[in-house]
């Protein structure tokens, strides 16, 4: 394929291909050694990476963040986040039960409760969610202009330095308190959390609007889902795969499924394409040393929500035509501006 840039690199669209590039070192996803293929940079590169962004960095920078981040994923936090997110959910549910009939899904359910989610673990107060919250929203998946999001993100940084702050004073039970006491600067643990921020909010608020569409185009899958809610969940996140292509850059030759990728060479790989093959798992999450580090709590803040909704709202409909929903503008990440829907 030839990048807008004018760079000849490479298309992978087969299940096989792209888990073979995304399982091998000899590929980089550093930002600053690629060729952007979804626009035209005007030839600019990107600069590197700060520390601490362990999802744009190559071993062994990732590694040192990934084995620091992972034991902060412990079977004990995630039973308690999930208390929490049935709590979250029902009080959402609550909330749109009284306003009346109708609700737009994104704003009423799908952007705050991966917000609230993001807050618990991190360990945001309570007294600084809202806050919190709103500049979270604005920098991971709201459609404001540049200027806010610059701003909102400047704010963000600053708060995650105060938080850094804070728990190395006085750490609690959240996962920022359990890596400050790790050989990291201030910069990287603000970086780290920030990356946390955006994989977490902006991916789960989108599988979330595009899931519920599609079970709302789909009956039989809300059948299943009273059911079967975890291989829902899986289906769902197989359909709509949300990040349709990630990047990679050859760092020295290899050779794929045949052809030899040139070191330097830029290859996009096809998610979406790759999840139409149902020979295997789906790489919904990407696969190797970069695949999603929360997705096990993601399929659970999925698998209380989509269950519940049609639970309390067993005849959820959509309250405007499917063509009249308005989609993000840009391929990065896929989802819905607003989910418009009614029940009786």
């Amino acid at each position: 394929m030839t990048c807008p840039d004018g760079h000849e690199g490479w298309l992978a669209t087969g299940r096989n291909a792209v888990r073979a590039v995304l399982a091998d070192n000899r590929f980089s996803i550093r930002p600053d050694l690629m060729h952007f293929p979804f626009a035209d940079t005007g030839g600019e590169t990107a600069p590197p990476s700060p520390p601490g962004a362990f999802g744009d960095a190559d071993p062994p920078e990732h590694t040192r963040y990934r084995r620091a981040l992972t034991g902060q994923f412990t079977v004990r936090r995630m039973r308690q986040l999930t208390e929490r997110i049935e709590e979250i959910t029902a009080e959402h549910l609550t909330a749109m039960e009284k306003q009346g009939t109708t609700a737009d899904l994104v704003p009423a359910f799908a952007l705050p409760v991966p917000a609230l989610m993001i807050c618990e673990l991190l360990g945001v107060p309570y007294t600084e969610r809202e806050r919190f919250q709103a500049d979270a929203i604005m920098v991971t998946g709201s459609m404001a202009d540049f200027a806010e999001t610059g701003a909102a993100f400047v704010r963000l940084q600053e708060y995650m330095g105060e938080l850094v702050t804070a728990k190395r004073v006085r750490p609690q039970d959240d996962l920022i308190s359990g890596i400050v006491g790790e050989d990291f600067t201030d910069e990287e643990l603000v970086n780290m959390s920030l990356m946390l921020l955006g994989g977490g909010l902006d991916t789960t608020t989108n599988v979330f609007a595009t899931g519920l569409l599609e079970l709302l185009r789909s009956p039989e899958l809300v059948a299943e889902l009273r059911a079967k809610p975890e291989e829902v969940v899986e289906e769902l996140l197989r359909r709509t795969t949300i990040i349709p292509t990630l990047v990679r850059s050859a760092l020295e030759d290899v050779e794929i499924d045949g052809q030899v990728i040139k070191a330097g060479d830029t290859v996009a790989l096809s998610l979406e394409t790759a999840n139409l093959d149902r020979s295997g798992n789906h790489i919904a999450f990407g696969h190797g040393i970069h695949q999603c580090l929360g997705q096990q709590l993601a399929r659970v803040v999925l698998g209380i929500g989509f269950p519940a909704l049609f639970e309390w709202f067993p005849k959820l409909r959509l309250a405007v035509p499917e063509a009249e929903l308005p989609v993000r503008p840009h391929a990065l990440v896929k989802g819905l501006l607003a989910l418009p829907v009614r029940w009786d």
